[in-house]
């Protein structure tokens, strides 16, 4: 190793602790609001970074990196405009506390607080790097032959069920990622002994295929030798690489942790014995490599570099409060198409999905469809078998037609599968993740709210996320019962950055599908069960140019005297509903169906509402915080003075959908509960 890098290094670990330090003051004068440090983690961050290539191979850091960050280029000035929350910060605007990294040009991928979840984005990105390299002319793409995808985490972090599916499926895939797991003792005031039986790197031994290293963290040198080790490894495409460094944590977990409140002084002691700045310094001095008022010349100078840094950060401006709704999500604009002709193929719902996957994946070979039980079947057995193509046959055929690499399956794991399109479509693919049932979403619910959904607004849109979510969603089955009947699209439309669809029709279904592969942010693809073969849902299949963009609701049935508002299932419920209450002479019912929630069409509500003066919204979902409520506030605040009756809701009961069908009829909402409700409002 070149004495020169080693001295450089060291130059850049007294820089890292001097941020640390300067920040811990600046947040005692309450200019920082926050503080989390990487000291005693320098070493190991620096040894690696001399291996890893900026800009070349994929990074995601986690919020002890400080000193990798500034190896890979990143300089103080830019770390301290975090710290400060200027507008200025490349990384975030303002928007994310210190510590979240995130540059495009250096590929340090915007990071979340959330521990571990980056594991699956890591292994997500490295996949897709592999499939890029063989596709190089895939618009918006880029990846290198022998890039490392590196992803770091503390020993407290290895808890997470997330880090084990990610080094499950990266050994699987024999991917090429780099786990740095820095073991500084505690998992903030938790002591290792308290978090697992044995050390991380003998918990990994089983997985086949993982390479594992053990390390002293603290010590460069032994540290440079490791990393050399491991990249070459890597390099050679030999499969995933786990780094296990002992370091240390001469400093509280964070501004708001006080460490000797449960660490004893001794334990604190043997910590500053072993500071890997200390220990890189003597090494240096000991080998005549530096005079001890050289590097003590290296300390001052790094902390008045960083002073100098934090002059300018302070003096930076603060964000416009006016542009904090900026980069939620940037849906493409598209004018509403006219009603499709009637010459297309009569298709049931779930045949227009999956004719509307083969027509995308045919144009854009971007596009991947994953999931559980999606492919046709294992490729040595596809010519002999009729193929599975998805519990619902919406899949049926893309693997024959496209290839394994385009249509694949992968573990029983929600949130493996969702991580991974995560990382996918930062690196610009078009991943269109399965959740078998919406039922089972909830493993994946962290990977949807705290990774996809925040990715464009945390990184102050620089990152981010293309990725088309579809989960069969809905009851009405007749022997559902809990776990395949469940509604809750409302808890999606609370979540800011995910675009949410929910059609009724096969129509629409196509329509809609086919905008959301054009929005570069995630989409929740809801397709109703009880729809996909229904034969009031089929449709004449659109031409391919017929794209319906979110947030236009349709009028199925005109009426003057009565508005219900609906989506999904309740749709044609409340289409039978209104011919009812038409035949009885009672009033003519105007039925709308929103097709998307998030974003919803409020002009077309409004507008129908200052007509007929009596608004009922109809959902499949409970009651009681159903997205129904959104709807009725909605209306009652901003269509108040048109009302000539209050807005009523229907929807399930609130609790859970039973197997029995006498039972699962009572708690759904049937067309009658739709028809009494508008009869009571046509009344008042």
């Amino acid at each position: 190793m070149p004495l020169e890098h080693a001295v450089a290094d060291y130059r850049t670990a007294c820089t890292s602790r001097a941020i640390d330090d300067r920040e811990i003051a600046l947040q005692k004068q309450s200019r920082v609001f926050f503080q989390i440090s990487g000291a005693g983690h320098e070493a190991i961050l620096l040894a690696l970074a001399r291996h890893l290539r900026a800009g070349h191979d994929w990074f995601y850091p986690y919020y002890r990196d400080l000193a990798l960050v500034l190896g890979l280029g990143v300089s103080p000035t830019e770390v301290l405009l975090q710290a400060v929350g200027s507008s200025e910060d490349p990384a975030s605007g303002g928007r994310q506390m210190p510590a979240h990294w995130g540059d495009v040009d250096r590929h340090i991928v915007t990071q979340s607080s959330s521990v571990s979840s980056q594991c699956l984005s890591a292994v997500g990105s490295a996949e897709a790097a592999r499939y890029i390299a063989e596709r190089p002319h895939l618009p918006g793409c880029e990846a290198q032959g022998d890039e490392i995808t590196y992803v770091s985490l503390g020993e407290g972090g290895t808890s997470e069920g997330e880090f084990w599916e990610s080094l499950n499926s990266a050994c699987t895939l024999r991917l090429p990622v780099l786990f740095l797991v820095a073991d500084n003792g505690y998992a903030i005031s938790v002591p290792q002994a308290d978090q697992a039986s044995a050390p991380i790197s003998e918990l990994v031994a089983g997985f086949r295929g993982l390479r594992t290293f053990e390390v002293d963290g603290c010590d460069y040198f032994e540290s440079h030798t490791t990393a050399a080790d491991a990249v070459a490894h890597l390099r050679a495409g030999r499969g995933p690489v786990l780094v296990h460094a002992k370091v240390t944590r001469p400093y509280s977990h964070s501004s708001a942790d006080t460490q000797s409140k449960y660490r004893p002084a001794d334990e604190l002691a043997h910590e500053a014995s072993r500071d890997p700045i200390g220990l890189l310094r003597d090494a240096l001095v000991d080998a005549g490599v530096l005079t001890a008022e050289e590097a003590e010349q290296i300390r001052i100078d790094a902390t008045a570099e960083v002073a100098k840094a934090a002059k300018e950060a302070l003096a930076a401006p603060v964000p416009d409060p006016t542009t904090a709704t900026r980069h939620v999500w940037a849906l493409p604009e598209r004018p509403v198409p006219d009603e499709p002709g009637p010459d297309g193929e009569v298709v049931s719902y779930g045949e227009a999905i999956r004719l509307t996957l083969l027509e995308l994946m045919e144009a854009d070979e971007r596009i991947r469809v994953f999931g559980e039980d999606v492919a046709d079947a294992a490729d040595p057995h596809l010519a002999d078998v009729e193929g599975k193509g998805g519990v619902f046959g919406t899949t049926f055929g893309l693997q024959r037609r496209f290839g394994t690499a385009r249509c694949y399956n992968t573990p029983l794991a929600e949130a493996n599968i969702i991580g991974r399109a995560v990382g996918q479509g930062l690196r610009g693919l078009r991943p269109s993740p399965e959740i078998q049932f919406f039922d089972y979403i909830w493993p994946a619910m962290h990977q949807i709210k705290t990774e996809a959904a925040t990715i464009r607004w945390r990184s102050n849109g620089h990152f981010t996320c293309p990725t088309v979510i579809r989960a069969p969603i809905g009851g009405y089955l007749t022997g559902g019962a809990i776990w395949h009947s469940q509604s809750g699209e409302s808890i999606f439309a609370h979540v800011p950055g995910v675009a949410v669809a929910m059609p009724s029709r096969a129509r629409d279904a196509a329509g809609l599908l086919r905008y959301a592969f054009q929005c570069e942010d995630p989409v929740l693809f809801l397709e109703h069960k009880h729809l996909l073969r229904q034969p009031y849902a089929r449709d004449p299949f659109p031409p391919a140019d017929w794209v319906l963009p979110f947030g236009h609701g349709d009028i199925r049935r005109p009426g003057a005297d009565l508005t219900v508002v609906t989506w999904g299932a309740t749709v044609h419920k409340s289409l039978l509903a209104a011919q009812q209450l038409a035949d009885e002479g009672a009033g003519e019912v105007e039925v709308i169906d929103l097709r998307t929630l998030a974003p919803w069409d409020h002009d077309l509500v409004a507008d129908s509402v200052t007509r007929t003066g009596r608004v009922l919204v109809v959902h499949e979902d409970s009651v009681t915080c159903g997205f129904g409520a959104e709807v009725a506030a909605w209306v009652a605040s901003e269509c108040f003075t048109h009302l000539d009756a209050p807005v009523r809701r229907v929807g399930a009961l609130d609790t859970h959908v039973a197997y029995a069908p006498v039972l699962e009829r009572a708690i759904l909402p049937q067309t009658e509960d739709v028809a009494a409700a508008a009869r009571d409002l046509l009344r008042f």
